[in-house]
């Protein structure tokens, strides 16, 4: 009998958890006059056309534009692919997965030139187990700190991109990726998938020709944890685009968020109910 009390209350447990609401994590900039582009891109701008009481109602309208590709956003595979998707022929599905996220903070600080290499995918991978397939590989170089101040996070507040600095993907790295790997999306936290000094941008090229888009400029990377997290992104739905603005936000799955438990009141409750059967049974 008492088998089959603790029995029920662990299912009633488990159900309790999986009811139990997921953690939020916004993962992209607000996009306004400090967002950072790419050198020379044209930035956002947010212009108002009006702002008051009509006769019958208030009303507020802004004009926006700027270049596809500054603050968080998507690189379409037809950025650096011939023939590719562009934006709009991008499938729902690669937009939204199981998110891994491998750390390279320590290798970055004091080197912004600085890669993700073959042995970082490997390491993470003995202490995670192998990246599955059709998931949405991000990279924390935790170069987010700089962000928006374009002279530490790009390397120079001017237009002349030699003097570009920032860590990136190495393209041995991307390489090995779409030959041993099978994810479906790349993001990172820096304004490029290739390091800042890359002059032919050949991990780029690399990933967007198996038609793997990337996200960039994302935000909060270090509040997501190696594995357990969805990640959804959502770009301007553009024609023909080779990318654009994106919204990108994620959810961190039970039990990999931090503190869930403890944060509810459900634990302890549940503790208790567990603890009191207990008792009535014995």
């Amino acid at each position: 009998m008492k088998g089959v009390f603790l029995v029920s209350v662990f299912l009633c447990l488990l159900v309790i958890s999986t009811c139990m609401p997921a953690k939020w994590i916004e993962m992209t900039y607000k996009f306004d006059n400090t967002t950072l582009y790419w050198p020379g891109g044209n930035r956002f701008k947010h212009t108002l056309v009006f702002q008051g009481r009509q006769q019958l109602f208030y009303y507020t309208s802004y004009d926006i534009s700027s270049s596809e590709h500054g603050g968080t956003h998507l690189d379409a595979p037809i950025h650096f692919a011939q023939g590719k998707w562009t934006t709009d022929e991008i499938p729902l599905n690669t937009l939204i997965g199981d998110a891994v996220v491998i750390d390279i903070t320590s290798k970055t600080i004091g080197n912004p030139d600085s890669h993700l290499m073959v042995d970082d995918i490997t390491n993470w991978e003995k202490k995670h187990g192998t990246i599955p397939d059709d998931v949405i590989l991000l990279v924390l170089t935790g170069w987010g700190r700089y962000w928006p101040d374009a002279k530490q996070y790009l390397g120079t507040d001017g237009t002349n991109t030699s003097l570009l600095h920032f860590p990136g993907l190495h393209p041995d790295a991307a390489q090995w990726l779409v030959k041993n790997r099978k994810i479906k999306l790349f993001g990172l936290d820096t304004a490029s998938v290739d390091y800042g000094q890359s002059k032919d941008f050949k991990s780029h090229q690399i990933l967007l020709a198996q038609n793997i888009p990337a996200l960039e400029n994302l935000a909060n990377l270090d509040k997501l944890p190696p594995k357990g997290a969805t990640v959804y992104a959502a770009p301007q739905f553009i024609t023909d685009g080779s990318g654009g603005p994106c919204r990108v936000f994620a959810t961190i799955n039970k039990p990999y968020a931090s503190g869930a438990l403890a944060s509810t009141p459900i634990k302890p409750l549940a503790l208790a109910l567990l603890f009191m059967v207990y008792n009535i049974v014995s």
